[in-house]
């Protein structure tokens, strides 16, 4: 990235030949992004985060369909979708919430009976962002392709840590963001079926061929492709050395810490994601505890761990009372190391133990 900050830094827009040379890099940066889901490049469209390519693909598929006024997601939805799925509420749109059972795991009857010809999108994600748990996307994209409505999926969590084929799976849209693949914040991109319904969802000049205005961020672009070539290139770790890292941990927290559960579909879910609850202890306590070794973990999404609400997710499968606001989640990756692990395991049963003993809660149990 760095060059494109110092030497690089015209306006790929601009006629002249040092703003206009860089079009090529961004070409380049775009067909790295298009092959870790095997789209063609001109299916890709840079956006600023996965919040962004989430409202567009929702936003746009309303508008191809004005007439049409219900929309069908799920209960776990990333506050991307679910919170915009809220105000479109507001706006008088009909939402379907489709439910999950104990484990996370999608009701695909009630997903499959809650179609309408009024339907306009069904936004389901890949795979949920604090469970990790993968939801039946090829599935899905099969039964709704002659259904006459707009399908799209986040994938921020999957892509570049499971194999994702747009042109296995029939989907009209997917989302996708930066930072989850070691890429910068603030760069996401959002792929569109050719031949897909599009609305705008930022309107300005002719930037992204006309479906995207605003000057191109060049550098992050082109750091966002190199993070999917790299990412691309690694995806056997992440199913085989991230997994065993993150089984390592899950493990071990399990055998050492009583009253201790792990939330969410283990059969089925992403490689480097543990979603883990402690009866009777408060999560943000848990994580400050932890922070303080220099071990950084997450209650729910970071859109909402500044929430005192307990996780809509886990909420939505039924973890009880007595857990819910104990859960907190490790998101592991190729870069963490089985020393980072250990020490981990060595931290955390000592952090749980003494907040146990304040919380007269667990002292009665």
């Amino acid at each position: 990235m760095l060059p494109y900050f110092v030497d690089f830094y015209g306006n790929p827009s601009s006629m002249h030949t040092f703003g206009g040379n860089i079009k090529h890099y961004i070409r380049k940066a775009r067909e790295k992004v298009a092959k870790i889901i095997n789209a063609e490049p001109e299916e890709i469209l840079f956006t600023s985060c996965g919040t962004e390519s989430d409202n567009t693909a929702i936003i746009s598929a309303m508008k191809s369909a004005p007439k049409k006024k219900h929309i069908i997601t799920t209960r776990v939805e990333h506050p991307a979708v679910k919170n915009m799925a809220e105000h479109l509420i507001k706006e008088g749109m009909r939402v379907t919430f489709v439910p999950v059972d104990n484990n996370g795991r999608l009701d695909l009857d009630y997903l499959y009976d809650s179609l309408t010809d009024d339907t306009s999108v069904v936004s389901i994600m890949w795979a949920n962002n604090e469970t990790g748990v993968i939801f039946p996307i090829e599935e899905i994209s099969d039964v709704l392709k002659d259904k006459n409505v707009i399908f799209h999926t986040d994938a921020v969590q999957a892509v570049g840590k499971v194999p994702i084929d747009v042109k296995k799976v029939n989907v009209d849209m997917l989302s996708l963001s930066g930072h989850k693949l070691h890429a910068p914040k603030g760069i996401g991109a959002l792929y569109i079926r050719r031949g897909t319904r599009f609305s705008p969802f930022m309107v300005g000049g002719h930037q992204e061929k006309g479906r995207r205005g605003g000057t191109e961020n060049v550098a992050s672009i082109i750091g966002l492709g190199k993070a999917c070539e790299l990412a691309a290139s690694h995806l056997e770790d992440e199913g085989s050395k991230v997994k065993k890292l993150r089984d390592r941990l899950e493990t071990q927290i399990l055998k050492s810490i009583p009253g201790s559960s792990v939330n969410g579909d283990i059969n089925n879910r992403l490689p480097g994601t543990t979603n883990i609850s402690f009866e009777y202890v408060e999560g943000e306590a848990i994580l400050l505890m932890l922070n303080e070794y220099g071990i950084c973990a997450s209650s729910g999404s970071a859109c909402t761990s500044g929430s005192l609400e307990p996780s809509h997710v886990l909420r939505a499968m039924g973890v009880p009372y007595t857990s819910v606001h104990g859960s907190i989640r490790f998101s592991l990756s190729r870069y963490n190391t089985e020393d980072e692990i250990e020490y981990i395991l060595e931290k955390i049963p000592g952090i749980i133990k003494r907040l146990r003993n304040m919380s007269p809660f667990w002292q009665d149990k």
